[in-house]
């Protein structure tokens, strides 16, 4: 892995992010490894940041536990302390769990819950109203871990808040719902945690075509927004995207020569 990361940061000129497996580790032979060093090896191979997932949720699980009380011990707290909180991205595979009225939904994430019949909130912005399966008005953002197959008690604002408090520079916010769906980014999604920190968002899951860029950063004010499918299959050009975003007004970076 780290030959192929090697070879990548000497072949492209945008920050390169490597995810999978930062955490503390054993080797075959038997050498324990924490994350902060499993990170440094791919930094010395020309990585800019690491991204970490389901470990993260396991941290601020930790965290709230502990009553916020930090170990300084985590992935994200060394990695951070080391190379700065710029080299610690933390990627969040959030779910709607769908509810008929507010109290369904458990008290300690009540106070996060999402109506999906309203605008978004603190905004004029008139939403397509996106009932749940049974026609549940409400729900909340529910956390998940190894890749959206197993359901955490943990609210996405509880996991963004704690990761940004334990020391990480930028959310990668996927949407286990939207993925692949090609139906838009999760506005009330994005604007919840857009809202909820201080750190830098990428938006990610369900871009379809140019105008769901165009929405998702006139709607939230997100930093970033990412889609890979279309990209890869080339059913949606980057240069459209781009092109489009400078045609109604969003700032994009110049291609470079």
């Amino acid at each position: 892995m780290l030959d192929v990361v090697r070879q990548a940061a000497e072949t492209v000129f945008v920050p390169l992010t490597i995810g999978g497996g930062i955490r503390d580790t054993v080797d075959p032979d038997g050498t324990p490894r924490s994350a902060l060093e499993v990170a440094g090896s791919y930094f010395r191979c020309g990585a800019d940041k690491v991204s970490i997932g389901s470990d993260a949720v396991f941290a601020v699980e930790d965290l709230l536990a502990a009553g916020g009380k930090k170990t300084g011990k985590t992935g994200i707290e060394t990695i951070s302390y080391g190379y700065g909180a710029q080299a610690v991205v933390v990627s969040i595979d959030p779910k709607r769990a769908y509810a008929t009225s507010l109290s369904d939904i458990p008290l300690i994430h009540r106070a996060n819950a999402v109506d999906l019949s309203a605008p978004l909130p603190g905004t004029t912005k008139a939403l397509k109203t996106e009932l749940g399966p049974n026609g549940e008005q409400f729900c909340w953002y529910q956390c998940t871990v190894r890749g959206g197959r197993e359901l955490r008690d943990l609210d996405v604002v509880q996991l963004a808040q704690g990761v940004e408090s334990l020391g990480a520079g930028e959310i990668l916010l996927n949407s286990v719902d939207r993925d692949g769906q090609k139906s838009g980014f999760d506005l009330r999604l994005v604007n919840q945690v857009r809202k909820a920190v201080r750190i830098p968002v990428v938006a990610s899951s369900g871009a379809g075509r140019v105008e769901d860029f165009e929405e998702v950063f006139e709607a939230t004010g997100v930093e970033a927004a990412l889609a890979a499918g279309i990209f890869h299959r080339k059913e949606v050009p980057i240069e459209d995207v781009k092109g489009w975003l400078r045609k109604v007004g969003v700032p994009v970076r110049k291609d470079m020569a």
